[in-house]
């Protein structure tokens, strides 16, 4: 049965998502690339030095990249399927194997992350069409499109990469890709009662963009700069002295 047959809605419906996954992909790859460049740029005593994540050495979030790929890999199989098949099997099992791919030695990381890398890539590009539409679940159980599985790695990968502390900052992700990171930051805040009043204005270059965070009712705080300081300061990687405004403290991201 042709798309048209289906009805010009639903029709123009497959084609937009189509267009987006298309655009997602391609975003990820760019992603993607930038971060196995960094860490091949690493060696076996650079990653036993700690990252931007208290706690964790630069290892342990490189593991952690390379478990999250096979994550959203799950989360395809699912969609795919229609067989239940979460993101990790447990909160517990998902620390235990950061843990154990931490001691490993600086090549076995990057084997693995690349090759974590390739599966998830190999499963989104075969993935039906009609699939990236079917309903699954995320890491803390809430429903979404398969496709935001997408938006989901496309965030893990440009952050954990600067909170690698090596070659990238905030500032060096694409702007398209700081927009979409910031849209799905702010949603995510959005719903937070911890989450102070917020009014922010960010400058792209070519245009400019405003969310509003109302996390309680009083008169929010107005916060404005560019898309890199932004987004480190919104997820507690750096403080706000790159912006403008009265920038008040934030809870912490995850």
């Amino acid at each position: 049965m042709s798309d048209t047959a289906l009805g010009p809605r639903r029709a123009t419906d497959i084609a937009a998502l189509d267009q987006e996954v298309t655009r997602q992909l391609a975003a990820i790859e760019h992603a993607t690339e930038a971060m196995l460049t960094t860490v091949e740029n690493l060696d076996d005593l650079s990653i036993r030095q700690p990252s931007l994540l208290a706690g964790w050495s630069r290892a342990h979030v490189i593991t952690h990249l390379a478990r999250n790929a096979d994550g959203c890999t799950n989360l395809l199989i699912w969609a795919r399927t229609g067989i239940e098949h979460p993101m990790y099997a447990s909160g517990d099992d998902r620390d235990e194997a950061v843990e154990e791919g931490a001691v490993r030695g600086h090549r076995l990381l990057l084997e693995d992350l690349a090759a974590a890398c390739d599966r998830f890539a190999t499963s989104a590009r075969s993935l039906p069409a009609a699939a990236w539409a079917a309903e699954i679940y995320d890491a803390i159980g809430d429903p979404m499109p398969a496709h935001h599985a997408l938006r989901i790695r496309l965030l893990e990968v440009w952050v954990h990469t600067v909170d690698l502390d090596h070659d990238l900052d905030f500032a060096d992700i694409p702007a398209a890709h700081a927009e979409q990171l910031l849209e799905d930051v702010v949603q995510f805040f959005g719903g937070r009662p911890d989450v102070p009043a917020l009014s922010l204005e960010v400058d792209f270059g070519t245009h400019r963009r405003n969310w509003e965070l109302r996390g309680t009712t009083e008169r929010p705080s107005r916060v404005s700069g560019e898309p890199g300081p932004m987004l480190g300061w919104l997820l507690g990687r750096t403080d706000a002295e790159e912006l403008a405004g009265d920038a008040p403290d934030l809870p912490e991201w995850l």
